[in-house]
């Protein structure tokens, strides 16, 4: 046995969750460990059929201000923080008559779910707990001495560990990492409620909890991981995983992009992406029509490449994604049969993740010493909705077209900048992406799009600098285009335009994507 092992003789439970309480103080018990407790959780121990000190006789004094102040108090602090490696600690207790406690057992009030409930106010900061992080950061900080566990799924090392000794040095520092952990994130969802509804507010933390260790990261020499933002809407980090190998750093990316894109659109909508573009958009009166569309508009690309759909997977889709090697689908949901469809394919990794119902306000970008915060860029800014668009060259299209552009508008937002996008019957037929001038996503979008280029329509994530990156798209047959607008050259590409007599709109709004 272990010489750092400190036995348990007594236990401070203060608990909100009480999951396993009664078996935890009942194995207690059996043990022979005194236990103390507050409140509700005496409350609950007394109902298992279990002796309990109420804290009041620690403390000799009663709960008070609505059970605001019950354990900051010397008698309760003084046994959590004395050291008992050393003689002095343990003679100061002696002289005020103070027991040291081995074991606290606490966690905290629900701060993230009493937010979510959207209760006032003042009941809200009610739910601020000020005893219970007081108490595991004191038990946290004297882990030589004092063992803390915040979470019940951990009760049953609790009990083994007693019936053992007691825990570890090693053991309680483990716990102590996790109770400062478990501390912090409260703090920092305290502190963000605080600072909504500020963008940017002065302050900024994040509460990430690992999921899971990922094989390797970007490249196989590169370690990595997913953590979970509990404070974030839920997505992709929440994703379920039905089927196939286990998630890779490329594939988070990947999958990520393509809902990105599926979610931009209200219709039925297919993303196919490889290394964070899309091979094809589309969408449909139903999915498995939106798949066939946008896998036709680069089926090399597509080869290996990530899918997702903003509508449940149907088995016409699941068939058609079958015979066609993919490495990630994600839906919200798959119909019955599909998911057994697609496994037939034994690597292909099948998530169902929630639809994005609530999108976070801003996103965060890590760059050396520090972080680069901005407003999400979506599909909302005036200058998104056709109706408010600009006719700077040629006659007002049809609203078939119309409809068109707006799907093109919409599609380029997905493609990295430099971005050209060529779209027919409301899916991509040639993509542009990445480039560093706008003349080479011109000819590259031309280039994927083959004779499709030909009486397609076009979108240009920003404006055309020059006349020269919209000549090529105009020589290629392109029918109308929409762009931003706002070059000091506009008069040029406006002059092209109606030269060749197409229709240009401008948008007064860019979607740059990096």
């Amino acid at each position: 046995m272990s010489t750092d092992r400190i036995a348990i003789r007594r236990a401070l439970i203060s608990v909100y969750d009480k999951t396993g309480l009664p078996e935890l103080a009942r194995g207690l018990h059996a043990a022979g460990v005194q236990i103390v407790s507050t409140g509700n959780s005496a409350r609950a121990v007394t109902e298992a059929g279990v002796p309990v000190t109420p804290i009041e006789e620690v403390t000799g004094f009663p709960e008070m201000l609505d059970g605001r102040v019950k354990t900051l108090h010397p008698h309760v602090h003084a046994g959590l923080l004395a050291d008992q490696r050393k003689p002095g600690h343990i003679a100061a207790l002696a002289d005020r008559g103070i027991e040291p406690f081995e074991l606290v057992i606490s966690n905290l009030y629900p701060f993230r779910e009493t937010v979510a409930a959207d209760i006032s106010e003042d009941e809200t900061v009610e739910q601020i707990d000020i005893g219970g992080p007081s108490m595991v950061r004191a038990a946290a900080k004297n882990h030589p001495s004092v063992a803390v566990v915040v979470d019940p799924s951990s009760y049953d090392t609790v009990l083994n560990a007693v019936q053992d000794g007691g825990f570890d040095l090693a053991a309680r520092r483990a716990l102590a990492a996790k109770a400062f952990a478990h501390t912090a994130a409260y703090d920092v969802a305290v502190a963000s409620w605080f600072a909504r509804p500020d963008d940017f507010p002065p302050f900024v933390g994040l509460a990430l909890e690992r999921a899971e260790v990922l094989r390797y990261g970007e490249n196989p020499h590169q370690s990595a991981a997913l953590y979970v933002d509990h404070d974030a809407p839920p997505g992709l980090a929440q994703a379920e995983q039905l089927h196939g190998k286990a998630m890779s750093y490329n594939n988070y990316v990947d999958t990520d992009a393509a809902r990105r894109a599926a979610f931009d659109f209200a219709d039925p909508c297919v993303a196919i992406v490889k290394h964070a573009n899309p091979c094809g958009i589309a969408v449909a009166a139903d999915v498995a029509e939106a798949h066939r569309k946008a896998h036709e508009c680069d089926p090399v690309s597509a080869f290996g490449g990530v899918i997702a759909t903003n509508r449940p997977v149907s088995v016409e889709m699941a068939r058609q994604v079958a015979e066609i090697f993919t490495e990630v689908i994600v839906a919200p949901s798959y119909e019955d049969g599909a998911v057994e469809v697609l496994s037939g394919k034994k690597n292909i990794r099948i998530l169902t993740a929630p639809a994005p119902t609530v999108r976070a306000a801003v996103e965060m970008r890590q760059i050396t010493g520090g972080v680069l915060t901005q407003t999400v860029d979506r599909i909302d800014a005036p200058g998104d909705d056709p109706a408010a668009w600009q006719l700077a060259a040629g006659e007002a299209v049809d609203d078939a077209t119309l409809a068109e552009l707006e799907f093109a508008w919409r599609a380029v937002r997905a493609v990295k900048s430099n971005a050209i996008l060529l779209a027919r019957d409301r899916a991509t037929v040639g993509c542009g992406m990445g480039q560093v001038n706008r003349v080479d996503a011109a000819r590259l979008a031309v280039s994927r799009a083959v004779d499709r280029a030909a009486g397609s329509v076009a979108a240009s994530d920003a404006f055309f600098p020059f006349a020269d990156g919209l000549q090529v798209l105009l020589d290629a047959g392109v029918r109308a285009v929409v762009e931003p607008g706002g070059s000091v050259r506009d008069e040029e590409v406006i002059a092209a335009a109606k030269a060749a007599g197409v229709a240009l709109y401008f948008t007064g709004t860019r979607h740059f994507f990096h």
